[in-house]
């Protein structure tokens, strides 16, 4: 007996409703992994120039090693991480000649970007900066160090977005990544007085932006990311002297 075939065959599980919904589940899932390892490594969660231990993040995180590589793709493209063929991912190690150039570079780029934002930032804007100023300071009375450094980082991309270049968005966001993780570290420099510092620069900064100073900001930017840059230095040193003391402490050890 001959079958009939219909017109038109439906096939519920793969509508393009669903397939839409699954794409949109899968890159939420992808985004959330990346947050989150991008935060645990700029967190010092592994010391710099360490190995990635896959086998517990994916434990951590509950997930496979391939969503996990996948996110590590993305963080080597920011220049956080190194691939190493066939032997997985290290944390990249910034030399002391690496970190002044990235820090000069992001400066010109911060310093343009306050210029240029005070020329064609919209009053929305200005107060949706200003409202995230007052959250990062309510982070810094309570020494929330990852909820200020999320949201000041958040003011920054705000300010270089304001200023309507997509080349100058581009280059910033190139470079951003690959110090993501020592201006995070810088924090911890001089005993906390560095946050001081750039609470009471951030101050200024909102200042010179609700008055439209292009130039003013251009400087007080440029020089936030300087003082930064001699934080961040600080603080490498001081990683550096006790990474030998302990060693050599190690060494004498062993030897005994």
């Amino acid at each position: 007996m001959k079958r009939e075939i219909p017109n038109e065959t439906v096939f519920p599980d793969h509508s393009a409703a669903a397939i839409s919904d699954a794409r949109k589940e899968e890159s939420s899932l992808h985004g959330e992994i990346l947050a989150r390892l991008r935060d645990y490594i700029v967190e010092g969660n592994i010391a710099d120039g360490g190995r990635i231990p896959e086998r517990q993040l994916c434990a951590m995180f509950g997930i496979s090693r391939t969503p996990l590589r996948e996110a590590l793709k993305v963080l080597a493209s920011e220049g956080l991480v190194d691939l190493l063929p066939n032997r997985g991912a290290r944390v990249r190690q910034l030399s002391a000649r690496e970190l002044a150039e990235l820090f000069d570079v992001m400066g010109g780029l911060e310093s343009l970007a306050g210029r240029l934002a005070c020329e064609n930032i919209e009053e929305q804007e200005v107060a949706e900066i200003e409202r995230l100023h007052y959250e990062m300071y309510g982070c810094y009375l309570h020494r929330d160090m990852q909820g200020y450094f999320r949201i000041n980082q958040l003011i920054h991309q705000k300010i270089v977005e304001a200023s309507r270049n997509t080349t100058l968005m581009a280059a910033y966001a190139n470079f951003a990544g690959r110090i993501r993780r020592i201006r995070y570290s810088a924090n911890f420099a001089r005993k906390r007085e560095r946050w001081g510092e750039a609470m009471r620069e951030h101050e200024l900064i909102l200042d010179a932006l609700r008055r439209r100073a292009g130039s003013e900001l251009s400087d007080i930017l440029f020089q936030h990311l300087r003082n930064k840059q001699a934080a961040a230095v600080e603080y490498m040193d001081e990683t550096s002297v006790h990474t030998t003391n302990r060693d050599q402490s190690s060494t004498l050890n062993s030897k005994k």
